[in-house]
């Protein structure tokens, strides 16, 4: 059985080759394995074969036809899990840095999912598949911090109805670029980058409502500034996305950061190079009602060493 998608060429795709375009609207398809499938012919536009260096129009109605891959074997690893909280439906963890949440191309052994199907066995929730067995949510790869695992389809569906509602805490701490005056809200819809889609963007006409409420901790001297950020919505790279839209990006982040003001990944304070390993941000805490119970439970996740030692040296450097 294949997966089919349609996608609608807009006014800026104009003149835009045909297999870059899809290369860059569908996640995890290379443009060599598209570029095979338009051979095949099994790629239309406007109900039409498309031709192998084919151009886009606006208005262009393009349909791909992915024939379904073969279901990779995801193996359990005895990965060591810091867990927080656990019971018959739900696992909290603390996820550490570098650590990837699902398996996916370039991906598939060493993430929170292979350490989970170890740790929990066959008690997963199925709802989002084989590749994802137990995720509700997920965090970057660079994020530190909480982040809740289902062990039953119930709890999975409970879980997933509180984060359409928004009736989910997150809140989450970081260090961004440049002084703030006090607190604020970002309420700017995210969606695709119209450019790169590989990236998301403040995206006024095709994007979905994202909230972010900023709390200002302490700033250091006139470059950077320790906060706090809950999530109203939570809307793929939303923080980091937000907070660059003001001006704020994360120090560290290397797809939304400004290499002017950010060099990404090293800072030199009092004459020393400090490395950075992505963004600094950290996922503090996460409360939900229980699937089972209704009863609202609420997890922190204390700061990792990194972060720690890097406000250490900041509170230094203010001196």
């Amino acid at each position: 059985m294949a997966n089919e998608y349609i996608f609608i060429a807009e006014a800026e795709d104009a003149g835009l080759r045909l297999d870059k375009y899809l290369a860059e609207s569908m996640d995890g398809v290379s443009r060599t394995y598209l570029q095979k499938l338009i051979d095949q012919n099994v790629v239309l536009v406007n109900d039409a074969p498309a031709a192998g260096k084919q151009k886009l129009k606006s208005g262009d109605r393009i349909f791909v036809s992915l024939p379904e891959p073969e279901k990779p074997e995801i193996l359990p690893e005895n990965i060591p899990l810091d867990i927080i909280y656990e019971d018959q439906d739900v696992i909290l963890i603390n996820k550490p840095k570098g650590m990837v949440v699902h398996p996916a191309p370039g991906h598939m052994s060493g993430t929170l999912v292979n350490a989970l199907m170890y740790h929990c066995g066959d008690s997963l929730s199925g709802i989002n598949g084989i590749m994802r067995p137990g995720i509700v949510h997920r965090i970057d790869r660079d994020t530190t911090g909480v982040m809740i695992a289902c062990k039953n389809d119930a709890a999975h569906q409970c879980l997933a109805e509180q984060l359409k509602e928004h009736s989910i805490t997150r809140v989450y701490e970081a260090i961004c670029i440049n002084p703030l005056t006090g607190d604020g809200t970002v309420d700017k819809p995210i969606g695709r980058h119209p450019e790169d889609r590989k990236k998301m963007a403040i995206n006024e006409k095709n994007g979905r409502r994202a909230v972010t409420h900023y709390h200002l901790i302490e700033n250091f001297g006139n470059r950077y500034a320790y906060i706090s950020c809950r999530l109203e919505t939570g809307r793929t790279h939303q923080i980091r996305v937000h907070m660059a839209s003001i001006h704020h990006p994360l120090l560290g982040d290397t797809v939304y950061g400004s290499s002017r003001s950010n060099p990404n990944d090293s800072i030199r304070l009092n004459g020393v190079k400090i490395p950075l390993e992505g963004q600094v941000l950290h996922a503090r805490i996460f409360g939900f009602r229980h699937p089972r119970t209704g009863a609202y439970m609420e997890f922190e996740a204390p700061l990792p060493a990194y972060f720690s030692n890097l406000l250490t040296q900041l509170k230094q450097f203010n001196k």
